[in-house]
């Protein structure tokens, strides 16, 4: 008996250990499945000695390499990129990804990484006067862009926006090798002459997340968000008249910049699940960086792509720096935001020099609606949303911190976040709301209509800059400044019955001052290379007017709480000025086809303004006292197309140049064919439109060529320059004597660190000053912004 008990513990206890074995391998199995993530595997370029089907099968013998069974090699791949990039995108587990790293043609192995998406008036605004063609008018030179071809790097498109019409456009042209892929909501009819190609990237998303949530996203082309809809529209919408945002405001005729252009779609930005839209969407580089290479494949003449990421990546490790090279390489032209990250120094995306990168600013059109209180004082506002109040009707009026409910934390007194409102106290009043930082904008008038408020006041802090937002609020609303929105509580407390009404919203034109730099727009230095300032330019960005996807609200909330629909929205970010640029470069391509993306991007930077439309210095909305803004903020200026047109001289650079670039970066293994010199090229000789010195100790000189696109030939360019605060600039030679379009001249610009120059500071960008050089000759003036850093 005794023995037959203890053969009985013995067999528990060995299945009992067999038990626990079992789950700790499927533990480890488990831990294993999850630390394989999604990387690039990258060798450089394709040279076009092998087919498609051989490329294929190069990469899947590495994948055999690392992996057990012919199986898992397949069903691990995610991508081949097969046209110009030569790399492919599988699921690896580190040890894998470094096993693969360790071969001696894998160039590098990089981890996937998420980035992020970030008009009636702004194209006027520019000079770009579409409704008025003259002789001397860029668009109508630029035949409106046709037949050049803007690749858009996006969420996808609303194909039944009036903006994407085709009519009266001519056959789609020859060159073009695109395709148009089908999904829900987006059948081949929706392919046009002015859409000509559309197509869907979601292999690295649907890795990270899990399989596509039809109710949240479309697996198509088709834009369920709105934001691919209103970039593509920006940069190369049809004129559509009689069109105004929600509320009526910003009426009159929304269009591209260049109108005529044809549009091809890549939606590599997709829903992240268990998010409100308003939140992001996000953008895998593994999904990017196929849309690149198949694009570049297609025939794009630009690559416009709105879209960055928090933190900076060397560009070895970028995959939308690297599909860009290779883009460039082909002479297409890539504009891309600068990122929303600002006012804080060093936040930029995308800053490459082969990228025009793109900071966003306000136009000279605002929705004024003013508020008045009862003791007759007006206090300007600014709001898209339509006015219920009746009409010369005083509304009591309360601050919110003073009607909060009794369990509502009281850290967020005033912001008026969701439950925190009394609906007894606040029930048929105006509420004084504050905006919290990192708060939505239409928290509170949601709040403020859950807790039967008439209407609401919403008040900027000093952390989201100066300029109050307009927008589409769910009660009568106006946005104020802090200082008036201080004055208004002052106001409150003052009174035992304190009165106010809001006046419904109207389009004004001339606000001042415009442009002026927008608070969110990622300023410098550049974080990867400091010898390069970015951003290169500056394009409106604050409430642009465009198509928009009748299947998202105006404030990108779920429909349960905001069910309106509307075919035309007001967006801000510099997602909205990178097309501006795409645009500006399509017109230019379209009349100097023959330019290099680099020529084209000079044109734009050169001939920028650093002065707003009343003839003073740009602004920047981050300050409180409208102080002046600098170049690590707009670059070279803010954009003028039409002077871009003729520039006179360029900076030019190509393929090889930017190898040079980044033999000296010590980062030139992004085309392993590429040999690098004995003697690297200096990061800041890369011939470039601006200068940028980080730690001047005593005297830096710097290498340039201008090549003469002026006509008539024979011109004769002199020197000027405004230096950096203690430091001296000079040129040599001074003078540039041209006989013939296309001549190049060197020059090289010595800029020298004066006595007694003690400037320092302890704040990153802080340490910096800035100045500019130009060269005219009485028609032409090809101006570059200089910053300079003396610690």
């Amino acid at each position: 008996m005794e023995k037959s008990s203890f053969l009985c513990h013995c067999r528990l206890l060995l299945l009992l250990l067999l038990l626990l074995i079992g789950l700790f391998i499927q533990q480890a199995a488990s831990s294993s499945n999850n630390q394989k993530k999604a990387y690039i595997v990258y060798f450089g370029e394709h040279h076009g000695e092998k087919s498609i089907e051989e490329i294929k099968e190069r990469h899947h013998s590495y994948l055999m390499y690392v992996k057990e069974s012919e199986e898992d090699a397949k069903s691990c791949l995610l991508y081949n990129y097969k046209h110009s990039i030569n790399a492919f995108a599988a699921i690896l587990t580190p040890q894998q990804a470094s096993k693969l790293s360790d071969l001696d043609e894998v160039v590098s192995v990089i981890e996937s990484k998420k980035y992020r998406m970030e008009t009636t008036r702004s194209w006027e605004f520019s000079g770009v006067e579409e409704d008025k063609p003259t002789i001397n008018d860029l668009v109508s030179r630029a035949n409106y862009g046709k037949d050049v071809v803007i690749g858009m790097l996006d969420s996808g498109v609303w194909p039944k926006s009036k903006s994407f019409s085709d009519k009266g456009m001519g056959p789609i042209p020859k060159s073009w090798k695109g395709i148009c892929q089908t999904g829900p909501a987006f059948q081949s009819a929706h392919c046009n002459r002015k859409i000509i190609g559309a197509r869907y990237y979601l292999k690295g998303y649907e890795h990270h997340f899990g399989r596509l949530n039809k109710t949240a996203d479309y697996r198509s082309p088709c834009d369920k968000d709105g934001h691919g809809s209103h970039t593509a529209s920006i940069a190369g919408g049809r004129r559509v008249y009689n069109v105004s945002a929600f509320g009526g405001v910003a009426w009159g005729t929304a269009s591209g910049g260049a109108p005529w252009a044809r549009l091809a779609i890549y939606k590599v930005c997709w829903a992240i699940p268990n998010q409100m839209k308003a939140l992001g969407n996000v953008c895998f580089d593994t999904d990017m960086l196929a849309a690149m290479d198949d694009a570049i494949a297609d025939g794009v003449d630009v690559l416009s792509l709105s879209i960055g990421k928090s933190e900076p990546y060397n560009y070895t490790d970028d995959g939308m720096a690297i599909g860009a090279l290779h883009a460039v390489k082909k002479d297409i032209v890539v504009s891309c935001s600068a990122g929303n990250y600002g006012p804080t120094p060093s936040a930029l995306s995308n800053v490459a020099p082969w990228i025009i990168t793109v900071g966003a600013s306000t136009v000279d059109r605002e929705f004024y609606s003013p508020v008045i209180l009862g003791n007759g004082l007006k206090i300007k506002g600014l709001s898209v949303a339509p006015s219920k109040l009746e009409r010369k009707k005083m509304y009591p009026l309360v601050y919110a911190g003073d009607i909060m409910n009794p369990h509502a934390p009281r850290n967020q007194s005033g912001l008026c976040v969701a439950g925190s409102l009394s609906h007894e106290k606040a029930k048929g009043k105006i509420v004084l709301c504050f905006r919290g930082e990192g708060i939505s904008r239409f928290a509170g008038s949601l709040e403020v209509q859950r807790s039967g408020g008439a209407g609401m006041i919403l008040g900027n802090v000093p952390a989201v800059g100066r300029r109050p937002h307009a927008d589409p609020h769910f009660v009568p609303a106006t946005a104020v400044s802090y200082e008036d929105a201080n004055i208004i509580l002052k106001y409150i407390k003052s009174r035992k019955n304190p009165t106010a009404t809001i006046v419904p919203p109207v389009t004004i034109y001339g606000s001042r001052p415009a442009p002026a730099m927008a608070n969110f727009s990622s300023r410098g230095p550049n974080p990867i290379d400091p010898h390069f300032l970015k951003p290169d330019i500056t394009a409106p960005g604050v409430d642009i007017l465009a198509a928009w996807s009748e299947q998202d609200s105006p404030t990108k909330l779920p429909k349960y709480l905001d069910p309106r629909i509307v075919q035309y929205n007001l967006y801000s970010g510099t997602s909205m000025s990178c097309p501006h640029v795409s645009a500006a470069a399509a017109l230019l391509r379209a009349i100097h086809p023959t330019w290099s993306q680099a020529a084209i991007r000079s044109a734009l930077m050169t001939t920028s303004t650093t002065n707003n439309k009343y003839g003073q210095p740009i602004t920047d909305d981050s300050t409180l006292d409208n102080s002046p803004a600098t170049p690590f903020s707009f670059g070279s200026g803010h954009f003028r197309p039409s002077k871009a047109a003729d520039p006179g001289l360029v900076y030019d650079s190509n393929y090889t140049d930017y190898l040079h670039y980044l033999c000296g970066l010590k980062m030139n293994s992004i085309d392993p064919s590429f040999k690098c010199p004995p003697r690297a090229l200096h990061p800041h000789d890369l011939n470039y439109p601006s200068i940028a010195v980080p730690q001047l100790r005593n005297v830096v000189r710097i290498k340039r060529t201008v090549t003469n696109v002026g006509g008539g030939g024979k011109n004769v360019y002199f020197f000027k320059s405004e230096a950096p605060r203690g430091v001296a600039v000079s040129a040599s030679p001074n003078i540039l004597y041209f006989n013939r379009v296309g001549e190049r001249k060197k020059f090289t610009i010595t800029i020298s660190r004066k006595v007694n120059n003690n400037n320092r500071s302890s704040k990153k960008g802080e340490d910096y000053s800035f100045g500019w050089f130009a060269w005219s000759d009485g028609i032409h003036y090809v101006r570059s912004p200089i910053a300079v850093s003396s610690t």
